[in-house]
């Protein structure tokens, strides 16, 4: 079991300067998440926690040669405002602190960063990437990590067949499995909430999705889908670097 640290908030500044001297680090993951309501059960930081999980793992694969930055816990979730806990930047802002991350690790002669996104609503950040390439002549590219997934996957997995859903069955499985203190279960009485959700939209969806993750998640499920999202992640980041 390789247990060497890769997380470079982790390191010491002689760790990564003598790491970068060797030219041993030829790449990096940068996690991308919120901070942002999870329906009764799952702690605001689900997005970040599971993005930070799946970059963890997949740079423990490729180690030495990929380290973790520092994941950007707060995302683009305006949406969700009505949800008292949720923070939330403005798409020019996050855009502004992936881009300054980015340049950081080029600086320290890091060429290659794949950003692993655990949050839909920072999607448009896939869009700005190819500037950042541009911009700083690396090598930028984004996923979010359930792009790992095909249909017929999520059909086997999943009673529910809906992923990722929000706090639902995949998001409750994942989390069981790979952090389940931020699963909290007691004291939960959803009808007994009496919620007012004001979008017209997600309103009707949100006891569906409670249900789900209820009734249908497992610790089983989430280690499966996990499991497929970091080797995932670990071929992509593998094959940035050229190995």
């Amino acid at each position: 079991m390789i247990v060497e640290e890769v997380r470079l908030w982790k390191l010491t500044r002689r760790h990564v300067r003598e790491r970068l001297e060797q030219g041993l680090i030829k790449g990096a993951i940068l996690p991308t998440g919120s901070t942002e309501q999870h329906n009764e059960h799952l702690a605001m930081e689900h997005d970040t926690a599971s993005a930070a999980h799946v970059a963890h793992q997949a740079a423990l694969q490729l180690y030495p040669q990929v380290v973790v930055a520092t994941p950007l816990s707060i995302g683009i979730s305006e949406h969700w405002m009505e949800f008292p806990g949720t923070l939330s930047l403005r798409p020019e802002t996050f855009f502004t602190v992936a881009y300054d991350v980015c340049e950081s690790l080029k600086r320290h002669g890091i060429e290659h960063v794949l950003i692993c996104n655990g949050h839909a609503g920072n999607g448009p950040l896939g869009g700005q990437v190819e500037e950042f390439s541009k911009r700083l002549d690396m090598d930028v590219q984004f996923y979010s990590y359930w792009a790992a997934y095909s249909e017929e996957l999520v059909a086997e997995v999943l009673e529910s067949g809906d992923c990722p859903a929000h706090a639902a069955e995949f998001e409750t499985s994942f989390a069981m499995a790979a952090f389940p203190e931020n699963v909290q279960w007691k004291g939960v009485d959803y009808e007994g909430a009496n919620l007012q959700i004001q979008s017209e939209s997600y309103a009707p969806r949100d006891p569906v999705y409670f249900e789900a993750g209820r009734d249908l998640a497992t610790p089983k499920k989430g280690r499966v889908m996990a499991d497929v999202a970091i080797d995932w992640v670990a071929a992509k980041m593998k094959g940035m670097i050229g190995e």
